[in-house]
């Protein structure tokens, strides 16, 4: 029986394919938790890969490579997906540091639990605000835009080198600077409200030095935060709806600035 065996250059192309897909699917928010078996990873970026790669072998090089120059290759093709799974975390990681911020002005900057996903001590607001932006993630099947950029990076950066002098790490530092500031935005109203009724508590320790002020704060801050989170709950979603939308954009801006 012959044996068709596959060309070396076309199998160079399928592992350049296998190595940006499978370093997304990686890296894509909620997908990238520790609970998620190794092996269901692999499996997804295996089977993405051979469903991709007829799409993508146009714009594939032909050309063999050597043991160097190949090497190299699929370290930029990595870190291309790594890129891609950093734009959409950066998102998520604004959502918990805002949470952690309202969490420590409630005070409840002692109260820590076990966050199963980074598999580190996280406050209890922040995992609240994260399970609030993961179940927001996955109801708009914003983990689907993922596979449509993998077709398109390859159509605005084919497999080569990544050219990092132009303008892609200024962009990265910008959508860094972006992340403090959605995380400001979303525990703003709650630390606005803190403010007042830290300044209300602090007026009332005046007229009233036999006020316990210290004690009345505890309850009255963890109210009042509860309060507006229950009033503004229905923001959330349409402050990461737009910041989701944009991510696609920021996507293909970031290829063309390689």
């Amino acid at each position: 029986m012959d044996i068709q065996l596959i060309p070396i250059e076309q199998f160079q192309n399928f592992l350049l394919c296998l190595a940006r897909v499978m370093s997304l699917v990686v890296a894509i928010p909620v997908f990238n938790s520790r609970q998620a078996p190794p092996q269901v990873k692999i499996g997804i970026g295996f089977a993405t890969a051979l469903l991709l790669f007829p799409l993508m072998a146009s714009y594939t090089p032909e050309t063999e490579f050597s043991g160097i120059a190949f090497a190299l290759v699929m370290v930029n093709e990595v870190l291309i997906g790594i890129l891609l799974g950093l734009v959409a975390q950066l998102i998520f990681t604004a959502v918990s540091f805002g949470g952690t911020i309202i969490g420590y002005q409630m005070g409840f900057a002692a109260a820590n639990i076990f966050d199963p996903q980074t598999t580190q001590q996280l406050s209890l607001m922040s995992q609240f605000s994260n399970i609030i932006a993961i179940l927001i993630f996955l109801s708009l099947n914003i983990h689907h835009l993922f596979f449509q950029v993998i077709v398109d990076s390859y159509t605005l950066f084919p497999p080569g080198f990544i050219d990092f002098s132009g303008g892609s790490v200024p962009l990265l530092m910008d959508l860094a600077g972006h992340m403090f500031l959605l995380a400001v935005k979303l525990s703003a109203p709650i630390l606005v409200l803190l403010l007042l009724s830290n300044l209300v508590l602090g007026i009332l320790a005046r007229v009233f030095p036999q006020l316990n002020v210290f004690m009345l704060s505890f309850p009255m801050n963890i109210g009042i935060a509860l309060l507006v989170i229950g009033l503004t709950l229905n923001i959330i979603p349409l402050m990461l709806r737009r910041e989701f939308d944009t991510m696609a954009e920021n996507f293909i801006m970031l290829f063309q600035m390689f």
